[in-house]
């Protein structure tokens, strides 16, 4: 491979926003990828690839390269020497790039490679908290989660069916296949952009990884019943939820961000989709209205994120232990607030996309022991690892509350 000037300093250009100014990965790459209208599909992708790989193996590149924060060009150019030398890329001969020790950076990828924190890239705190809480386990994961995660497609079944919305992709050379145990996915088969397809544009389809379409699955919505999406942000589940539902009965959007609520709304016109109501929590008022009143909650609570962080590599630099502890007490509040709205013989449905037992099964056991849960019973868990399922970490946990 060439490596062709504008494009590696688009990447240096991304990676010292995501670094040095703690911007989004995914945010910087929108911005820079619309920089140059002549870069075609294959440019775009080497940018917005090895950026995203240079930020996964962050911490195992800066010790190969020896270079430490804040990273300043000349150290952004040598983290880009170690990824191109340890991919076979061959070095141009720039100045950025003069004097590349390339056998030593073999020499101490090999080295640094036998140390979980470094052959990982994980922060100390990270590598010590996942063998502390998942015992042996945490190698096998930790190691899933530095994979490149698959692209999953959720039909929207309101529009059309999988079979017809693979053979339209497949008449545009996206080439997707189905996925067992998962009813409405599709996988792509090989990484491309499905936003600019009229398929996308005309609502046939959400992008979602096939954990995330398990909530909704687990939660198994009718037709008609009234739903609370507790923690509904910009509203993946509740589009999946509001699907299953074949819009009859009334699903109620809540968030604390009204911004998130507002491309709910959006993505809800684009799917067809129309019983959908959104409420932004501004006060305890919106959640006593609608006490004992819902026939299932769901609470896809806020979390550490660590069962996605093959799509957010960036955000193992950003977590700090601290924000852990406040999560935690976050998780505990929202289930015995929001718990509150279902009603007797009703179901919640605790969610979360991190594979810490701190923020899922001791949460649910320690709620079952409080006075708020006193009324519930666990009727089904499941914990979704990365390394045997191959998507996404998550847990989902239902509970029946008694008549």
């Amino acid at each position: 491979m060439k490596l062709h000037r504008n494009l590696v300093f688009a990447t240096i250009d991304s990676l010292h926003l995501i670094f040095n100014e703690n911007k989004q990965a995914d945010k910087v790459l929108k911005n820079t990828l619309k920089r140059d209208k002549r870069w075609g599909a294959r440019d775009r992708a080497f940018i917005a690839e090895t950026t995203y790989d240079i930020v996964r193996w962050k911490r195992l590149y800066a010790e190969i390269a020896e270079v430490r924060k804040p990273f300043d060009r000349p150290n952004l150019f040598r983290l880009f020497a170690v990824w191109a030398t340890l991919n076979g890329i061959k070095i141009p001969e720039w100045k950025q790039f003069e004097d590349t020790p390339t056998r030593r950076i073999k020499g101490r990828f090999d080295e640094l490679s036998k140390i979980r924190k470094y052959r990982e890239s994980i922060p100390d705190w990270l590598d010590e908290l996942g063998q502390k809480e998942l015992g042996k386990k945490w190698d096998r994961e930790i190691s899933a989660l530095n994979e490149l995660a698959d692209v999953v497609l959720r039909v929207n079944t309101l529009k059309t069916t999988v079979e017809n919305l693979q053979n339209e992709l497949s008449d545009l050379d996206i080439e997707t296949e189905t996925l067992k145990g998962y009813p409405n996915a599709l996988k792509l088969k090989e990484r491309t952009n499905v936003f600019t397809t009229d398929a996308f544009k005309n609502g046939l389809f959400e992008v979602q990884d096939a954990s995330s379409q398990k909530v909704a699955e687990i939660l198994n919505p009718q037709p008609g019943e009234r739903i609370v999406d507790a923690c509904a942000g910009a509203g993946g589940k509740s589009l999946h939820i509001a699907t299953l539902m074949q819009n009859k009965g009334q699903l109620i959007a809540m968030d604390i961000y009204e911004n998130k609520l507002n491309e709910l709304k959006r993505r809800a016109r684009r799917n067809d989709i129309f019983n959908i109501e959104t409420r932004v929590i501004e006060s305890t008022k919106v959640i006593k209205k609608l006490a004992d009143k819902a026939d299932k909650v769901l609470i896809d609570a806020p979390c550490s994120g660590l069962g996605v962080l093959r799509r957010n590599p960036d955000s193992k630099w950003k977590l700090q232990p601290e924000f852990l502890d406040s999560i935690r007490a976050t998780q505990k509040e929202l289930l015995d607030s929001y718990s509150r709205m279902v009603k007797p013989g009703g179901q919640l449905l605790y969610a979360t996309c991190s594979i810490l037992p701190s923020e899922n099964e001791v949460q649910i056991k320690e709620f079952l022991g409080r006075e708020a849960g006193k009324n519930f019973t666990l009727i089904h868990d499941e914990k979704i690892m990365p390394s045997q399922s191959g998507f996404d970490g998550f847990y989902i946990s239902l509970l029946q509350k008694k008549e």
